[in-house]
């Protein structure tokens, strides 16, 4: 799929400065570059709110979208000039002309000239919509921006009264997927999926943990994707670990491996976990705890329905998890007292799911005045159960510990259901070990 065509990010600032209201400004910088070490950068990406607004993915941009008294409104963007010179060593710039043919402004800046320009703007203005705390050093630029605008009142001028958190529009914005961005989550679920897949097909006894990442990132690569987060490749008691990274460690024969990993797609992410045999075979308490986690997700998925609140999966997902563990003896009591002493805690520490979205934790608030907030048509969460018998838990047989396990998929809220976007990942335990065996 081509890029998003600039109507869309046009529609998007349509309906910020319609929310935003008259005589308004809002001012959102995108990140800065950031050095891995030395004078080594990142590869950089663009902040996800500032792109979803604008499309433009260079560093050193500030968008400014203005109202008048009716409404009307004005798009500036502050942006690298063209520079031969640099353009020799880092790669090509839109540039001011490029910004205003290819990016839809209506008037472009020099970023070098931010500080003269951008005074003029916010005089008499009543709004001034800001990312307040997303780049300190820019809160203070905007500060002294205000500042200077005060100083002329003499002249009529002044800078806006009221200062609004964009985030809190912006933020609820995004958290509603339209049908280009789920198009554009899909192919990052599918190429996430594949390379799951190439990582059944490619695990050996022996293998190291980040050979199998390796097999992950080539995929990715293919694709010309790069990963949504550091993936996660934990054999055997590092599957218990729940941000585990290093991936330095081999795979041994007779345990299972955890990998979290997916891929980002036009800055569109995936988020899939799957847990399987090193050797291709689930051992009996492998099998065991597998199916109370896989049946605990099911549930989750089909309760993740429009109307149900956001905690409503978790809530079936602990149940199912707590009744599991009495059944194989690795907790002991009656399950609902157990449920709310959260006796679960013990082996499910977390969440069953996050929203998703331009970032793996996407924006948007859980909860509305207070009440876990009900599932809307285009919301796309992560299903997430697990359950982790740590291998120093004495308080349960040996042949549990050190076995870890979660299942994950990325699932939009549809009025006709739960649509599944990583389905393609086998994840029943027959379907593995066929996927495994060939």
């Amino acid at each position: 799929m081509s890029k998003l065509d600039q109507s869309v990010f046009r529609s998007r600032r349509e309906r910020l400065v319609q929310a935003m209201g008259s005589n308004a400004i809002a001012i959102i910088a995108t990140r800065d570059e950031m050095y891995r070490n030395r004078d080594a950068d990142y590869k950089y990406r663009a902040d996800s709110s500032f792109y979803y607004l604008t499309g433009f993915d260079e560093p050193e941009a500030v968008a400014v979208l203005e109202t008048d008294e009716n409404g009307d409104y004005s798009y500036t963007l502050f942006c690298r000039e063209r520079n031969r010179a640099m353009e020799i060593w880092t790669g090509y710039r839109a540039g001011i002309e490029g910004v205003l043919a290819e990016y839809d402004a209506d008037q472009a800046f020099s970023i070098e000239d931010l500080d003269d320009e951008i005074v003029p703007f916010l005089l008499n203005k009543e709004k001034l919509f800001i990312r307040f705390g997303q780049i300190k050093k820019f809160d203070v630029r905007i500060g002294e921006w205000c500042n200077q605008a005060n100083k002329k009142q003499r002249q009529g001028g002044g800078a806006p009264q009221q200062i609004i958190q964009l985030d809190a529009i912006l933020d609820e914005m995004r958290l509603i997927k339209s049908a280009e961005e789920i198009e554009l989550m899909q192919i990052a679920a599918n190429i996430s999926a594949k390379a799951h897949t190439r990582a059944m097909q490619a695990v050996r006894p022996g293998m190291m943990e980040y050979a199998l990442e390796a097999e992950l990132n080539y995929i990715f690569g293919q694709q010309g994707c790069v990963p949504s987060y550091n993936s996660i490749v934990g054999g055997g008691a590092n599957g218990c670990i729940l941000h585990y990274v290093e991936n330095n460690k081999p795979l041994r024969d007779g345990d299972l491996v955890l990998i979290d990993a997916a891929c980002e797609y036009q800055c569109y992410a995936a988020d899939i976990t799957r847990t399987f045999p090193v050797n291709g075979q689930f051992s009996a308490e492998q099998r065991a705890l597998y199916e109370v986690v896989l049946k605990a997700q099911l549930a989750a998925i089909e309760a993740t329905q429009v109307g149900n609140h956001y905690r409503h999966p978790h809530e079936i997902v602990t149940r199912i998890l707590t009744e599991g563990l009495v059944d194989l003896g690795l907790l002991s009591g009656e399950v609902n007292e157990l449920i709310e002493a959260e006796a679960y805690n013990q082996f499910y520490m977390h969440g069953t799911g996050h929203w998703l979205g331009m970032d793996v934790h996407d924006v948007g608030t859980y909860k509305i005045d207070g009440q876990w907030r009900p599932y809307q048509a285009g919301m796309v969460v992560t299903v997430e159960p697990g359950l982790y018998i740590q291998p120093d838990d004495e308080t349960v047989d040996a042949k549990w510990r050190g076995i870890g396990i979660r299942i994950e998929d990325d699932v939009v809220v549809t009025e006709q259901g739960p649509r599944v976007l990583t389905k393609d990942v086998v994840k029943s335990i027959d379907d593995i070990e066929h996927l495994m065996r060939h």
